[in-house]
């Protein structure tokens, strides 16, 4: 039975989404937290209500410590029901850092070795974007259940059919990391219309934006240059993660940067945009307009904003029947599990994952939901250097 509050408690609950990720923009003297990756501070009710659904322990390995040290950022070390048993990143003394960080005593030099260890029931793949699908489907082919660190795939259609059919034939668990799944705003949009509330979405909008003076060192600088529409999870969720559906068609339209190593001449991919603007077709019929930017000086973060038939969320739910609206929480989760970065999001998606392995179900963020999202952004580039034509986008399911 879903409890109703008055219209005002509801609005109470949900004041502190825009606060959540319209974040302020620090100077550039002042910045050391990558933009997104500040902590949500601490509820010291997050785990009032949390019941463990087992007693059992899932062996997790975690690979990956990079500049964003993703392996330890999503508390999985923490989790009561999460043993990890093993680490690995290329590099000697990351990896170092990441056992200490994890408690963990094992470590290997590489995934393609730690996939190997029979101890390990689950892997949780924080490596560089473009090893993403590989290193997902040799954990999955070697018999164990994968989380993914965003995206799915990177700039390749047959590396996401390549993903989509080893999860299909190995039966194991797939979940992408996407974080605005669990931001306070796009969880309550969820909820509501899941209820209902919205009925079919007539126009969704959805925001990435990170700009900073030079882009973010990584693994043989793969950051460097990057389309922006090959990193478009963080806005695509603003739809998908809202209702599960997909983008079926997209024209894109692309605007040059004035950041130097975004010149087409000085990136790998001979990139020429900075920021690029999607209108796609939605698979309700709707329309949606996703934006990812790496020139948005003044203005960071994952935002979004929904309209249906009976209501829209700018924010706030504005529509029918405000008085009868279910209350929205974000799960509980363990005790010890922090919230994290990104809005809170990181324990929330450790969690979920763990849990869907627990109860034997599909996550949250499965692969056809991942792919749809990624794949869409993939195909908005190649929009985007045709001077915006309208392209199909393929579609995935279960």
């Amino acid at each position: 039975m879903l409890h109703l509050p008055s219209r005002r408690s509801f609005i109470q609950l949900l004041g502190s989404s825009g606060a959540a990720i319209s974040l302020s923009y620090p100077s550039i003297a002042q910045e050391k937290v990558i933009q997104g990756f500040e902590k949500a501070a601490s509820d010291p009710n997050a785990s009032r209500d949390w019941q463990p659904v087992s007693d059992r322990k899932i062996r997790v390995g975690i690979v990956g410590y990079g500049v964003c040290r993703f392996g330890a950022a999503f508390s999985f070390q923490d989790h009561p029901n999460v043993d990890v048993v093993a680490v690995s990143d290329l590099f000697p003394e990351r990896c170092d850092q990441l056992a200490k960080a994890c408690r963990c005593d094992k470590k290997y030099s590489s995934l393609e070795e730690l996939v190997k260890d029979d101890q390990i029931e689950a892997v949780f793949v924080a490596t560089d974007a473009p090893s993403h699908a590989q290193h997902c489907i040799e954990v999955m082919q070697h018999g164990k259940h994968v989380a993914c660190a965003v995206p799915a795939t990177f700039g390749s259609i047959e590396d996401a059919d390549r993903l989509m059919e080893a999860v299909k034939a190995t039966g194991k668990t797939y979940m992408m990391f996407e974080t605005s799944y669990f931001h306070e705003d796009l969880h309550a949009m969820r909820e509501l219309y899941r209820a209902g509330i919205f009925g079919s979405l007539l126009y969704s909008e959805g925001e990435y934006y990170h700009d900073s003076v030079e882009q973010i060192d990584s693994y043989k600088g793969w950051r460097i240059g990057l389309p922006p529409q090959w990193y478009p999870t963080h806005s695509n969720a603003y739809y998908t993660g809202v209702t599960g559906g997909s983008f079926t068609e997209v024209s894109c339209m692309g605007m040059p940067s004035i950041k130097p190593l975004l010149s087409p001449s000085k990136n790998r991919y001979k990139n020429p945009f900075g920021t690029e603007i999607a209108l796609l077709r939605t698979s309700e019929g709707g329309m949606a307009r996703m934006a990812v930017s790496w020139d948005s000086p003044g203005d960071h973060g994952e935002k979004g904003r929904i309209r249906g038939q009976k209501g829209s969320f700018y924010g706030r739910f504005e529509g029918m029947n405000a008085d009868q609206l279910p209350a929205v929480h974000r799960p509980a989760l363990p005790p010890g599990v922090e919230a994290g970065g990104h809005g809170g999001s990181h324990g929330q998606l450790m969690s979920e994952f763990v849990q869907s392995i627990l109860e034997e179900r599909t996550p949250l963020v499965d692969i056809a939901q991942a792919l749809n999202m990624t794949v869409a952004g993939i195909v908005s580039h190649q929009s985007a250097l045709k001077d915006g034509e309208l392209l199909k986008i393929p579609q995935y399911t279960l």
